[in-house]
């Protein structure tokens, strides 16, 4: 049987950027790809011990495999440099992971039991989330493209949510701005058809435990469920890696994915149907 190691053996020193990588979801893989000997620009919004810490753990897969990076995603300036930085220490970037997201918190820390209707919500809570989980993917991959093309690959990979959320009572603006990434995504996937570079849709298919939720003795998602953020470790290998060259414009499901299975059955099981014409309402 060909071993883990062998089968994504492409990410090794594949340089990746993760952005939102100091904790939650984004720590989870980024200790995924670096075990993998993949090379990571960890970006978190400030510096701290998370950011500190994540990068140090990396850096156990092997000294200066992994840097720490603060950027806010929402100003486009701090994108660009922190994609220069990158390029600067690792000559290169292939993939980008797009996990930076600001959620329902910032409109109040009782959304999930006291939801907040859209015409209660202050203006500028609502502009925060939508300059990080919609303008700041938009600004990184800006950013990163014009390398990708230069070197004819890459990977964006955007962090979204349940389709449920998204149109769920209470969750504006956070869960239209996960419905507006996954549109962008469709978008920019044909957009680069044809240039190497792929672009795919990766969220854990349920409420996770990270920071997005209040904390509480009793943490838990709207339908009562909570996934681990480990969660995300499932596919993220074959997501940055050749396996899954040419697969674009697609929505993976990490809850879905089966590690009992080959990858390319695991894939298949864990993506959404795809539809000529979305529905919303």
């Amino acid at each position: 049987m060909t071993s883990t190691g062998e089968l994504y053996s492409s990410l090794r020193n594949r340089v990746v950027i993760v952005t939102g990588g100091s904790r939650g979801l984004g720590r989870e893989m980024v200790l995924e790809l670096v075990s993998a000997g993949a090379h990571l620009a960890v970006i978190g919004s400030q510096a701290g011990p998370a950011l500190d810490d994540t990068v140090a753990e990396a850096n156990r897969s092997g000294p200066g495999r992994a840097m720490a990076l603060v950027a806010d995603v929402s100003d486009n300036d701090q994108c660009e440099a922190a994609v220069a930085s990158t390029l600067a220490a690792f000559g290169r970037v292939d993939v980008l992971v797009n996990n930076a997201g600001l959620g329902m918190r910032r409109i109040s820390e009782r959304f999930n039991t006291t939801p907040t209707r859209f015409w209660e919500t202050d203006p500028a809570a609502w502009r925060d989330i939508i300059d990080t989980n919609v303008n700041g993917p938009f600004q990184m991959a800006r950013a990163v493209v014009p390398h990708m093309l230069a070197q004819g690959f890459g990977k964006i990979i955007n962090i979204s949510t349940s389709d449920q959320t998204m149109v769920r009572r209470g969750y504006a603006p956070y869960g239209p701005s996960k419905a507006a990434l996954e549109a962008a995504s469709r978008v920019w996937a044909q957009d680069l058809a044809g240039t190497g570079i792929d672009v795919n849709v990766y969220l854990p298919g349920g409420a996770a435990d990270t920071d997005l939720l209040p904390p509480s003795p009793d943490k838990k998602g709207a339908d009562g469920n909570l996934l681990p953020a480990t969660i995300m470790r499932r596919a993220i290998r074959w997501l940055a890696a050749d396996e899954s060259n040419g697969i674009t414009g697609a929505r993976f499901i990490a809850r879905l994915w089966d590690e009992t299975l080959p990858p390319a059955d695991a894939a298949h099981l864990a993506r959404s149907p795809a539809v000529d014409k979305p529905a919303i309402l």
